[in-house]
């Protein structure tokens, strides 16, 4: 078994001269934060206050030297010089926060097994904030738990994320053993198999997890979603906290139309779709439902 390694990918345009010194500080100035604040705001709906200015230095300076540019202001125009560029997604990829584990948040997990225990037919869930794959395959562990040993062909977790970078490691399904510790003896012996050798340490889901999710890259902000809905579940959490709450509002109601009748909407821990959206009501601890009438 071996870990998937992921390197960024090249510009089609690179910069001239000599590439800076990995050790000079390159200058970003106000006007230039704020470009790049606007731009991921327009691309991914992500906002960014002024005290993310050292975060957005630390992530591009690295992409900026790689390609030999010498200044944020020359990255800029390398981004919109060519709205088409592969360079965006790099760019996207960079400013995206993924923090995440295996059964975060773990009070979710009970109410999504009783849900789906009392569902008739095929239960679906789309998990729109996928990351390296944590919260996707721990939907699909609980899942499984829940429907005991019936046979699965087709995928029930439909796993999205804008950063291409971390859906190619959850695509891996390949995990350090400390990134597992939340799971119990029986599921890391029933969904996972053992390194060994070179790769002790290491887990890798097994095919039979493996088939249940699919991933794919979505943008939240995209017209349309390209998605087998309606979904039993929608698991929306600890990513509206990048949005303002205008955004938020139009993906709520977006969401609509995506949740079956009777279905749940799970919210993070530090986020209350009540106080955005007529569509939801709160039904548990950041559990909703669609209100009355809007289907």
């Amino acid at each position: 078994m071996r870990a998937l390694s992921v390197e960024p990918r090249p510009s089609r345009r690179q910069g001239n001269g000599n590439a800076p010194s990995l050790t000079q500080r390159l200058e970003l100035s106000d006007a230039h934060f704020r470009r790049l604040s606007q731009l991921i705001y327009q691309r991914a709906g992500i906002v960014l206050a002024d005290h993310k200015r050292e975060m957005v230095y630390n992530r591009l300076v690295r992409r900026l030297r790689l390609l030999n540019l010498h200044d944020f202001g020359a990255y800029l125009a390398l981004l919109e010089d060519d709205p088409d560029s592969d360079e965006w997604q790099t760019f996207i990829n960079a400013m995206t926060t993924n923090m995440t584990s295996f059964f975060r948040e773990a009070h979710h997990f009970p109410v999504l097994a009783e849900h789906a225990r009392n569902r008739p037919g095929d239960y679906s869930v789309w998990c729109t904030a996928a990351s390296s794959g944590e919260e996707p395959f721990s939907i699909a562990m609980t899942l499984a738990d829940a429907q005991g040993s019936r046979l699965v062909n087709t995928p029930q977790v439909w796993a999205s994320d804008i950063d291409t970078q971390v859906l190619a490691q959850a695509r891996s399904g390949i995990y350090r053993l400390d990134e597992v510790k939340a799971l119990r003896p029986d599921q890391l012996q029933r969904f996972f198999y053992r390194g060994t050798g070179p790769q002790q340490g290491m887990v890798r889901v097994r095919p039979e997890l493996a088939r249940r999710v699919h991933f794919q890259m979505i943008n939240l902000l995209s017209p349309s979603w390209n998605l087998p809905g309606p979904f039993d579940a929608i698991f929306c959490r600890n990513i509206m906290i990048y949005f303002d709450k205008t955004t938020q509002a139009k993906i709520l109601h977006r969401f609509v139309p995506m949740l079956k009748p009777d279905g749940l909407l799970f919210a993070g821990h530090s986020e209350n779709f009540s106080q955005i959206s007529r569509d939801f009501v709160l039904l548990g601890q950041t559990v909703y439902g669609l209100r009355k009438g809007n289907r």
